[in-house]
């Protein structure tokens, strides 16, 4: 993350949370718990909770696919063979995909992953069991499919992220080729999380103050937290509605997220999220993957509008089809 950027981050929060930044950057010890002979060691901040502070990588689970694949769809027990041998197809997709993707693709040398890093598991999604995202509910396949005939049409239907205005929550903390970086700041009352994929920072305040009225929604909604045991419990509404958002199909005025941060150990930071919007999605579901502690990431500043002419060239060529096929 640039200067430029920190010094941003520092300037939208309250004072408690500048204070509590030149506290940590002062050098304040952080403390460490062991609760039992086998527990692990969790270190702390000086008011005493769970030092989530850092950078933070989920590249390593980039290879689990976010749904279980359709070779095990109906398989209740799988041998640890044939469900190494699916994963492996499936990591080969993925690469082999983003190399012939065209608008959006970019040379082998952009991506962070290592290709013998095959996850065992066979989803991102942990619930439902099946590990399948649910059905959509009847008003968003109408709406779904009503976007897929008009993507071209406008600026408006095309994603965000394309757009380099965001790329929701889920969006930025799934997983991807590049760009995984997380790096999170503590201080009493706030928890701040910074994407370095299209830079998105989350602002999140712990003092139990009530949500935003619902007349004032966003894309990344409005988000408290409060902290259980060693997990960080992000609660988040006022979701402004958006008919194409990355991670999620759709996104409605009723959806509600709420995340889980548990540091299992020093370098382990287990995340789990619910996604629940019964207007969109038949009945709730939740993704779960590790973000492992990074000290030789370095967070750069996203130039993600500099030189993208994508969205542009999207709707240029879609009207110019149009035309050619009057």
């Amino acid at each position: 993350m640039t200067t430029r950027m920190f010094a941003a981050l520092v300037a939208a929060t309250a004072t408690t949370f500048a204070y509590g930044l030149q506290a940590h950057a002062q050098g304040a010890p952080r403390q460490t718990q062991r609760v039992g002979s086998a527990a692990p060691r969790i270190p702390r901040t000086p008011d005493g909770q769970p030092d989530i502070q850092g950078l933070w990588n989920s590249i390593d689970a980039f290879f689990t696919p976010l749904e279980r694949p359709g070779q095990l769809a109906d398989k209740s027990n799988v041998s640890d063979e044939e469900l190494s041998d699916v994963l492996r197809q499936e990591a080969q997709k993925k690469i082999d995909g983003a190399l012939t993707a065209g608008v959006g693709s970019y040379g082998r040398e952009w991506y962070e992953y290592r290709e013998g890093n095959i996850s065992a598991r066979p989803s991102l999604v942990v619930d439902p069991p099946d590990g399948r995202i649910p059905a959509l509910t009847p008003w968003a396949k109408e709406k779904a499919a009503y976007v897929r005939g008009h993507a071209t049409d406008s600026y408006d239907f095309l994603d965000p992220g394309d757009r380099c205005v965001t790329r929701g929550i889920l969006g930025m903390m799934l997983p991807t080729f590049y760009n995984n970086g997380k790096q999170i700041v503590q201080s009493p009352g706030y928890v701040s999380i910074v994407s370095e994929m299209i830079h998105d920072i989350r602002v999140i305040p712990l003092d139990g103050r009530r949500h935003l009225g619902t007349a004032v929604r966003s894309w990344t909604g409005d988000s408290r937290g409060r902290w259980d045991g060693n997990s960080l419990v992000v609660e988040t509404t006022n979701f402004a509605p958006r008919d194409v958002l990355r991670g999620i199909r759709l996104q409605s005025e009723s959806l509600k997220m709420t995340e889980r941060f548990t540091l299992v150990d020093r370098d382990t930071l287990m995340y789990r999220a619910t996604i629940d919007d019964p207007k969109v999605y038949t009945k709730p579901w939740t993704i779960e993957f590790p973000f492992k502690r990074d000290n030789h990431y370095q967070m750069f500043e996203y130039a993600c509008h500099e030189g993208n002419h994508a969205v542009e060239g999207i709707l240029r060529g879609a009207r110019a089809g149009e035309r050619r096929n009057r």
